[in-house]
């Protein structure tokens, strides 16, 4: 985030010259008196002429010296960056986790084409009993940015902008779709970290496409869908959720995918899309790290929306040593934005990292 600073503009000499003089010509045009008294009136003795002239003088002077006061103010003002618009961050709040299924208050199912509107291995962490979600790197002056793109696999064009991205990103590639594999093996190709975006239910709409984790499903039948995506699209480092507002907030579905994650030995990146997920809760009585995320950068795809969303992640990544970013591979302009924006955010000291760095320094 860039920081608005002080700077001095030199007072329009020119200005304050012409003011100056203008009083100085009024001075000696004074009027002076022709010693005649107004008729009917009674005769008064009249002040001296050079009194006079001294009166008028102090008053003009000191009117000319406000004057070069509010001149000399007004070159100084405060120069206020633009590069980033101080809008609200525009994320689901984080709110305390219930231990059953609650109603979605958010809204937020995020279908892939309806945004608008709305490395330790995880396998490491099984053995470990820390009762802990990672949110934020500790430690003063980190400042560093995971940013995850979902819904690759759709269209192999707007993937390859994104695998041009100049740092560490994380892709999301969606399993079933018409270039899921070729996606994938694109963004391994690329050097790019590689996430399963899994399909689970949301909360808006039953009318569910195969491979969705819905909340009716037994644990072997999550294996099953899991198993099925993971040889599509892996190997991967990790997975996240695609909607999933329904089955998010469900514990006993949230235990099944987290303890494959376990045993797959990759990491989860819970997207909440919901305010009511049981992920970070049932991760703790696992004793598994996982991710949260904390914005949405395109909700809205404008420039002036998707720059007031990075601001409100780098606002945050600063406050808190960390911030996880996602935004979507169908976002027109999201790849010029956050490949424009990338030297500018290192130069700031924002630190871009992959899922894996993310919770090791979160450790």
């Amino acid at each position: 985030m860039v920081h608005g600073t002080w700077r001095f503009i030199a007072p329009p000499a020119p200005l304050t010259l012409c003011i100056i003089s203008r009083v100085k010509s009024k001075q000696g045009t004074t009027r002076k008196s022709s010693g005649r008294r107004k008729p009917g009136k009674p005769g008064r003795r009249r002040k001296p002429e050079k009194e006079s002239q001294f009166k008028y003088r102090i008053r003009d002077n000191l009117v000319a010296a406000i004057i070069c006061a509010i001149v000399l103010a007004a070159g100084f003002y405060t120069v206020r960056s633009v590069f980033f618009d101080d809008s609200p961050a525009v994320s689901v709040a984080d709110e305390p986790i219930e231990t059953v299924p609650a109603k979605d208050i958010s809204g937020a199912d995020i279908p892939a084409q309806d945004q608008a509107n709305n490395n330790k291995g995880a396998a490491d962490h099984a053995t470990k009993k820390a009762s802990r979600v990672s949110t934020a790197t500790k430690g003063p002056g980190h400042k560093f940015l995971l940013l995850v793109i979902d819904d690759a696999g759709n269209n192999l064009r707007e993937l390859e902008p994104f695998l041009q991205f100049p740092g560490p990103i994380t892709i999301a590639v969606l399993p079933g779709q018409p270039h899921s594999a070729e996606s994938a093996r694109r963004v391994r190709t690329a050097g790019k970290e590689l996430f399963l975006h899994q399909p689970m239910e949301p909360i808006s709409r039953r009318n569910h496409g195969p491979g969705t984790i819905r909340v009716d499903m037994s644990h072997e039948e999550i294996r099953e869908i899991l198993t099925a995506s993971f040889n599509e699209i892996g190997p991967v480092a990790g997975m996240n959720n695609h909607e999933g507002s329904r089955a998010t907030a469900d514990p006993e579905i949230m235990k099944s995918v987290l303890e494959i994650c376990l045993n797959e030995g990759i990491h989860f990146l819970d997207s909440r899309t919901t305010a009511d997920t049981a992920a970070p809760y049932v991760a703790r009585e696992l004793g598994m790290d996982i991710i949260q995320r904390d914005i949405f950068l395109d909700n809205k795809q404008d420039r002036e929306s998707i720059l007031a969303a990075l601001e409100a992640g780098c606002r945050q990544a600063e406050q808190n040593g960390s911030a996880v970013l996602i935004g979507h591979a169908w976002s027109r302009q999201l790849a010029a934005i956050l490949t424009e924006m990338y030297p500018l955010l290192i130069s700031k000291g924002f630190v871009f990292v992959t899922a894996g760095t993310y919770l090791e320094t979160s450790l």
